[in-house]
């Protein structure tokens, strides 16, 4: 096979239109894919807490004490 120029590079121009429209195509479609991932890890994360939530106990806070003023 000969290398040549129509081989590397694509004799047709594309319009600045279409050009838009594949990198929208594009966007759409990576920003997809990252929503169901995201949404795929978030439910993965709430099974997984909603598995421990019974077996542990919140711990209550201390109750804080009042500190008497100070007279001057």
């Amino acid at each position: 096979m000969t290398a040549t120029k129509d081989a590397f590079f694509n004799p047709v121009k594309l319009s600045a239109h279409d050009k838009a429209a594949a990198t929208d195509e594009t966007a759409r479609t990576i920003i997809a894919s990252e929503a169901t991932a995201r949404e795929k890890k978030t439910a993965r994360l709430r099974e997984l807490r909603l598995q421990q939530q019974p077996a542990e106990v919140p711990a209550q806070p201390a109750a804080k004490t009042r500190r008497a003023k100070a007279s001057k």
